[in-house]
C-alpha cells in the first residue's frame, strides 16, 4: 500500500552514463505519475567525462521534480550515493542504477513493503542479465562470503535497487566503498529488513564500471564491515581476547622453559623460546590495541552525541 502524501526520493548515482539517464528518467517519471505518487528524483553527477553533464542540463529545464548534484570528480558509487542521501528530503529513499538494468517498475512494490513497516527493502536479481564467468560467478560467491560473514542472508547484496526509511539513513555514514554493504550497515543500526524479487534487464548503453579490482575491495570492506558487526561498540572483546590468550599461552611456554632450565637443560637455542617470547609481546601490544580501541569508541559516541542503542518507536499510557 503507497501512501499518495509521502515524499519519495529516487537517488540515481551516474557515471558517463549519457545515452541511458534520458531513457531512464522517462521511466521513473512515468512510473511515478501513474501511481500518484509524491517524489523528487535526485541524480549525483559522479565526476561524468562523457556529455552527461550536457544532456543533465537540459533534462533540469523540463522536469520540475528533478535535482543534479554534479562532483567535482569521479569519488566512486559510495560518495555519490551518501551525496543524495545528504541532499534528499524523502521519508522514503530509493536508489537505483542510472545504466538501465534495474527496473523502475519495480519501485512501486518497494514502497508498498516499506509501509508494511520494514526500514529497508533490498532487490534480488533473481534472473540476471549480466555476463556468467566474470559478473555472475563472482557475485554468487561475494553474497555467499558476505551472508555467512555478516549473518544476514541475503541472495543478492550487489543490487543498488533498495528502498530505505529516511530514519534509517540518517544513522549510517559511508566510508570508503561501503554502498555494497548498506543492508549489514542498516542491521547494525537495528533495521528490519526484506528482500523481495525485482526485475533485471541487459545493459544498453555504455559498459559496465566494475573490474576484477572490484573482488579485492570487496574483501577488504568485508574484513572492516565484520569488525564493527561484532565490536564496534566492544573493541576490547576482539583485541583484548586474543591478546590475553596470547599472554597466557607465552606464560605457559616460559613456565615450562623455566623449569625444564632448573633440571639442567639448555634452553638458548630452543625455538619455543623465542616463539614465547614473540607471543607475549603481541598479546601486550593486543590487549593495548583493545583499550585504546575502546578509548576511541567512547570518544565517537561521545563526541557525535551518538546513543548505543536504537529506539523504533516509544508507547506510553498517560494518566490522568
Amino acid at each position: 500500500m503507497t501512501n499518495p502524501n509521502q515524499l519519495i526520493s529516487i537517488i540515481i548515482p551516474v557515471f558517463n552514463e549519457s545515452e541511458s539517464i534520458g531513457y531512464l528518467l522517462d521511466e521513473v517519471l512515468n512510473v511515478m505519475s501513474s501511481n500518484k505518487l509524491n517524489f523528487e528524483i535526485v541524480v549525483v553527477n559522479d565526476g561524468s567525462q562523457d556529455s552527461t553533464s550536457n544532456v543533465l542540463d537540459e533534462l533540469t529545464i523540463n522536469i520540475k521534480e528533478l535535482s543534479v548534484i554534479s562532483l567535482r570528480t569521479n569519488y566512486g558509487q559510495t560518495a555519490a550515493m551518501a551525496a543524495g542521501f545528504d541532499n534528499s528530503n524523502g521519508e522514503v529513499v530509493i536508489t537505483l542504477d542510472g545504466d538501465l538494468q534495474n527496473d523502475p517498475n519495480d519501485i512501486p512494490k518497494l514502497i508498498s513493503h516499506i509501509n508494511e513497516g520494514y526500514d529497508l527493502i533490498c532487490g534480488w536479481r533473481y534472473d540476471r542479465k549480466d555476463k556468467l564467468i566474470n559478473r555472475r560467478i563472482p557475485s554468487k560467491i561475494a553474497n555467499k562470503l558476505i551472508a555467512n560473514v555478516t549473518g544476514l542472508k541475503l541472495h543478492d547484496y550487489g543490487c543498488s535497487l533498495k528502498a530505505f526509511k529516511k530514519e534509517i539513513l540518517d544513522d549510517i555514514k559511508l566510508y570508503g566503498e561501503l554502498h555494497r554493504f548498506l543492508p549489514v550497515l542498516a542491521k547494525i543500526e537495528g533495521a528490519k529488513i526484506k528482500e523481495i524479487k525485482v526485475n533485471h534487464r541487459s545493459r544498453k548503453y555504455g559498459s559496465s564500471k566494475y573490474g576484477i579490482d572490484r573482488t579485492f575491495r570487496v574483501l577488504m570492506d568485508l574484513l572492516t564491515v565484520w569488525f564493527m558487526t561484532k565490536f564496534l561498540t566492544r573493541p576490547m572483546y576482539g583485541f583484548g581476547f586474543v591478546g590475553i590468550i596470547s599472554i597466557l599461552v607465552s606464560l605457559g611456554m616460559t613456565s615450562y622453559l623455566f623449569i625444564i632450565k632448573l633440571l639442567g637443560n639448555d634452553i638458548g637455542n630452543r625455538p619455543m623460546l623465542m616463539f614465547a617470547l614473540i607471543l607475549g609481546i603481541a598479546g601486550v601490544q593486543l590487549f593495548s590495541f583493545g583499550l585504546l580501541g575502546e578509548l576511541l569508541i567512547r570518544t565517537y559516541h561521545e563526541s557525535q552525541n551518538r546513543p548505543i542503542y536504537r529506539i523504533r518507536k516509544i508507547q506510553s499510557i498517560s494518566n490522568e
